[in-house]
């Protein structure tokens, strides 16, 4: 009964912020300048996870400017506590997240690069769309094993996006994002995995108690000469050990 409670207020607050969200998006972003559209950003990410009753925990910095950040990937909400501590990082998503309700407009907003993929010929127009991102000094921001997963063990990386840090010589940055909540240093409520619905998990955080991110910003990696793949596995192992 408390966590329906819980859940019903949490989500009774977070709807006027979503579309308060989108007012900014459609109204207001093409007026404003970078480093404004990314105060925006922090700020609606940063009380997006406070009305969700999340507490987010940051560690470590970032280079300013012009690296490839890698994260692994737990649920739909990263993005967002991502963009509560790095608000200039620009993300490569899946293409349908563009078509969700309100969100795909969302995230748009915040200059989200999309791929197909399925596609060969699309995953290497998006190499090229991240490279030209990362030459003009942008923060990118990538999931590479391309899926959410449970949180403890990671997924394999999928490497092709890491060529445009390597063709460009930008740094790459990984991040270590954990979910924990009381009595689980890895949250259960915070996956996104298997045949969950989008409504299901929103629900789930919602009614959550004392659910935590920790986002930890580990020492950035140099890309001279090395072969993606190896450097895939080289942040993997960063992370995982991290972890």
């Amino acid at each position: 009964m408390r966590a329906g409670l819980r859940g019903v207020g949490r989500l009774a607050r977070l709807v006027p912020h979503v579309l308060h969200g989108l007012w900014i998006v459609r109204r207001r972003f093409r007026h404003m300048t970078a480093a404004q559209r990314h105060e925006r950003i922090h700020w609606w990410s940063a009380r997006t996870l406070r009305i969700l009753g999340i507490e987010l925990t940051a560690s470590g910095h970032a280079p300013p400017q012009g690296h490839l950040l890698v994260a692994n990937h737990v649920s739909w909400l990263d993005i967002a506590g991502i963009h509560a501590v790095l608000p200039q990082a620009r993300f490569v998503s899946k293409a349908d997240v563009k078509h969700w309700p309100v969100v795909g407009e969302l995230v748009v907003g915040a200059g989200t690069l999309f791929i197909e993929r399925s596609s060969k010929r699309d995953a290497l127009r998006v190499v090229h769309q991240t490279a030209a991102a990362l030459q003009a000094g942008d923060c990118v921001a990538v999931f590479p094993e391309g899926t959410t997963g449970a949180g403890p063990e990671l997924l394999p990386f999928h490497a092709n996006l890491l060529q445009a840090a390597v063709a460009t010589g930008a740094p790459v940055l990984p991040v270590v994002l954990r979910w924990h909540e009381p009595g689980e240093r890895f949250s259960t409520a915070a996956r996104f995995i298997g045949d969950m619905t989008l409504a299901q998990s929103l629900w789930a955080i919602a009614t959550a108690r004392g659910l935590g991110l920790d986002v930890q910003i580990l020492p950035s990696v140099a890309t001279a000469g090395q072969d993606r793949r190896v450097l895939g596995e080289t942040l993997r192992g960063a992370i995982s050990a991290r972890l």
